[in-house]
């Protein structure tokens, strides 16, 4: 696969991609930055063009096979502090995970998460517009009944009694 993203400076972007993949860049040009990954498998390039950065542009991710490589991620992201939230035991995209998220000096948000089993529950907090990711939590009364690690990140005002649950 391969993913190409338009970043505001080359510079803090390869900074932080360095530390977030592991590995240099295999081509750096100016304005231009190639890392060309094994795991995942992912050729993913950045252009610096201010102009064309998107605002609200969802999110990138990767899964990983085991909880063992989620939790090695996860602990290497921590001691580079490049962690801005875990969640366990979510159900996301319907979808039972455990993942961590990162923003890039953009805002991009990427999503590292190991994938335990299929579910029918699709958390309804997809419908709330200012939900910043998959799977938000809007109140920490949802959060703690059903017992999830989603962020609460959306305002509470907008639940309504149908979706007051997130389990």
């Amino acid at each position: 696969m391969h993913v190409s993203l338009y970043v505001s400076d080359i510079a803090r972007s390869v900074n932080f991609y360095n530390s977030f993949f592991g590995q240099e860049p295999v081509k750096v040009k100016p304005g231009y930055a190639k890392y060309v990954l094994d795991q995942p498998s992912l050729i993913i390039s950045f252009v610096e063009n201010k102009d064309k950065v998107q605002a609200n542009f969802g999110h990138v991710g990767f899964q990983v096979e085991t909880l063992e490589q989620l939790n090695a991620r996860l602990a290497d992201a921590k001691e580079k502090q490049l962690v801005a939230r875990e969640e366990t035991g979510t159900n996301c995209c319907y979808a039972k995970q455990d993942k961590f998220w990162v923003n890039d000096p953009d805002n991009v948000q990427w999503e590292v998460y190991y994938f335990h089993a299929d579910a029918e529950f699709n958390d309804p907090h997809y419908a709330i517009h200012e939900a910043t990711a998959c799977c938000t939590v809007s109140t920490t009364d949802v959060k703690s009944a059903c017992g999830c690690n989603a962020d609460i990140s959306a305002s509470p005002e907008i639940l309504t009694s149908e979706n007051k649950t997130c389990c």
